[in-house]
């Protein structure tokens, strides 16, 4: 399959690195009251969405335990709950994108491959990502590729924590969406696991304790729910986004290291926390599942959207 086009996803810590210079930048507001801060817009530039019954390929790449691989399993089933989990639930997160146009997009878990032997090597690049979401024909789907703690990808940890795009295939027939995420519990925790490790940059602020006790795969949630949003309401690079089309603010991408109310450049905000472990999360999951997601931005009220 040809290859058409991807977004890469920075990390918080990696665009709040720069914001903390101007405490005031991450929202454009400024120190004077003849000043009004302007509303965060998402541009509709009249393309196709994902919406309806959507089908989940996973593609795990490497080394995943079995616990791991049901954390991410359940998170993406919880998306589609409905009112099964308690609230504030990874579902009632989900429901924000029904509000872009097209109505509601519900995720299902259909396939599961593994590559456990490594057969691309322990150094992919992009086409290698793209060729392993290919390798699964299933239009309409998204092919999702999960790359494990040991395995290093072209600007992981650099420029990008994943990436989401889609693939074209031969003589013009529908393209094909994709989703890639990495574990960064190894190569670059305080990156693409923020804010369950210290940041690289800026204050050093105590990290919080991961929900699922796993701060690689709970860092990897954060990413795949920005992933996903951005999948299902801009595929195909005519969605909805503010800025180039080439490096696009998505739904939850524009909503940068918000988790919480009363956050700020370096403080994820407030959080629930469990009284016996000491994990924040903010939403509830199937199969008694807590996550941390990002903030997502509200067509409706032209904000980015909590939790809690």
């Amino acid at each position: 399959m040809g290859y058409v086009y991807h977004f890469a996803i920075l990390s918080s810590v990696l665009l709040l690195s720069s914001l903390l210079v101007d405490p005031t930048a991450a929202t454009g507001r400024k120190l004077s009251a003849l000043v009004q801060e302007q509303p965060l817009i998402l541009k509709y530039h009249n393309g196709a969405l994902l919406k309806g019954n959507i089908s989940v390929n996973l593609i795990w790449y490497g080394s995943f335990t079995p616990i791991q691989r049901s954390i991410i399993v359940d998170f993406i089933q919880s998306l589609s709950s409905g009112g099964k989990t308690m609230a504030p639930s990874a579902a009632s997160w989900w429901k924000t994108t029904e509000k872009y146009k097209g109505g509601s997009s519900k995720l299902v878990v259909r396939k599961q491959i593994l590559h456990e032997a490594y057969t691309l090597g322990k150094s992919l690049k992009s086409s290698h990502l793209v060729a392993l979401a290919g390798k699964v024909n299933d239009l309409g789907a998204i092919n999702m590729v999960l790359t494990a703690k040991d395995v290093a990808v072209d600007g992981f940890c650099m420029s990008r924590c994943g990436t989401h795009g889609a693939t074209r295939g031969f003589k013009g027939k529908a393209r094909q969406a994709y989703v890639w995420v990495g574990n960064s519990e190894v190569q670059c925790p305080g990156q693409c696991a923020w804010p369950f490790h210290k940041p690289i940059y800026g204050p050093q602020t105590p990290p919080l304790v991961a929900p699922n006790g796993d701060v690689g795969v709970d860092g990897m949630i954060i990413n795949l729910a920005t992933l996903l949003a951005g999948t299902v309401t801009n595929p195909f690079n005519n969605g909805y986004f503010q800025g180039p089309a080439t490096a696009p603010l998505e739904a939850v991408s524009a909503c940068t290291g918000v988790f919480g109310s009363g956050s700020y450049p370096g403080y994820p905000g407030r959080t629930l926390v469990d009284k016996v472990s000491g994990a924040s999360y903010n939403a509830h999951g199937v199969n008694g599942r807590r996550f941390l997601l990002p903030a997502m931005w509200d067509p409706q009220t032209s904000t980015c959207k909590t939790l809690v």
